[in-house]
């Protein structure tokens, strides 16, 4: 390896991967004094559920899903960095039950920092994720900053009857998350030096695992709704699905898919500055048992990128469910709890 390919990209970056969006509060504030005028008919998802992405009704068999995702290192690798960045934003894609076709580059790149031949590998890296959809890069749009910022704007096709909102969720579905939640716990420790190679390895794993069974549970009766896990943590994200579908949820800690390097750290105390955003953006609608100890609060709201699917289905719908999470190579695939009639509140067992 080169001297240039040793940089280390996350020491350009204040914050790294999906635990750098804006607090889930201060974006309510933005995005609640922001107009919406003249919405057509053909869109069918635009911003009212805080969904994955836009749908919009081209004819009677397609609907057109768009969605952007970019963000700042949450690995030193550059190929590694362009892989993740680009595997988080085509799950939008799936999570709406969708197929990509393809997608354009975000850019932006501190250009007398970082070398030529640092930014290639990290286009490179992103590339090659589109090319294992089958799917091009078809163009994009660069910029120079003082921070490294990669993504994706990605687009795909879905039937409008199979379009998966997160707002459909029904009164006595059950809950499957497709990944384990610590990523982000991870992405701390690796910042501080601390990470181990086991839990390098195991965190570019899931991060650069394509959500590939959205496109496919989308087709299985008794799914009703769908959306990924990611900068608001398992918590808020569930939360948005509640609030959408007018429900509550009781999901246990034991049932949750977790990484066992990501719970070691939680449990000594490692966490992001977006766990702690997070829990002061929607803490008071997640109920926590009073002796629950903080690492269990902190997995919760721990930023994941690229983080698993979530799935309401009916209990009848459970096994196909985790069988095609199992087919797509998610084995750790869990059902975690359970919807019901309620105010939108998280109950943690």
């Amino acid at each position: 390896m080169n001297a240039p390919e040793k940089i280390r990209l996350t020491e350009f970056s204040h914050g790294g991967g999906c635990g750098c969006k804006i607090a889930p509060a201060v974006l309510t504030e933005l995005l609640a004094t922001t107009p919406v005028r003249g919405l057509p008919e053909a869109l069918m998802v635009g911003t009212e559920t805080s969904d994955d992405a836009a749908v919009y009704k081209l004819n009677e068999s397609q609907a057109l899903v768009a969605t952007t995702d970019f963000f700042t290192p949450i690995v030193d690798d550059p190929y590694d960095f362009g892989r993740i960045a680009a595997t988080n934003a085509i799950s939008d894609i799936y999570a709406m039950g969708a197929k990509p076709i393809f997608a354009l580059a975000i850019v932006g790149m501190p250009l007398e920092k970082l070398p030529v031949s640092v930014i290639r590998r990290i286009l490179a890296g992103g590339e090659s994720v589109c090319h294992d959809v089958g799917i091009p890069v078809a163009g994009g749009h660069s910029i120079d900053v003082l921070e490294p910022i990669y993504g994706l704007v990605a687009l795909g096709l879905v039937h409008p009857d199979k379009v998966m909102r997160n707002s459909s969720a029904r009164d006595g579905d059950l809950l499957i998350l497709g990944k384990p939640l610590g990523v982000g716990i991870l992405s701390a420790a690796l910042k501080k030096g601390a990470l181990s190679a086991e839990g390098y390895a195991r965190m570019i794993e899931w991060t650069t695992k394509l959500n590939t069974p959205g496109a496919t549970l989308s087709e299985l009766p008794g799914v009703h709704a769908i959306t990924d896990v990611t900068g608001f943590g398992l918590a808020g994200h569930l939360l948005e699905m509640l609030r959408g579908s007018k429900l509550a949820a009781e999901i246990r800690v034991s049932d949750l898919p977790l990484i066992d390097e990501a719970v070691r750290w939680a449990k000594q105390g490692t966490k992001t500055g977006a766990s702690e955003r997070n829990w002061k953006g929607y803490g008071e609608d997640v109920l926590l048992a009073k002796d629950a100890p903080d690492w269990q609060r902190v997995l919760l709201t721990d930023p994941q990128t690229s983080g698993g699917l979530l799935v309401a289905c009916a209990p009848d719908a459970e096994q196909a469910v985790l069988q095609d999470f199992a087919r797509h190579g998610f084995a750790e695939a869990r059902t975690i709890g359970r919807l019901a009639a309620g105010a939108p509140r998280l109950s943690v067992a």
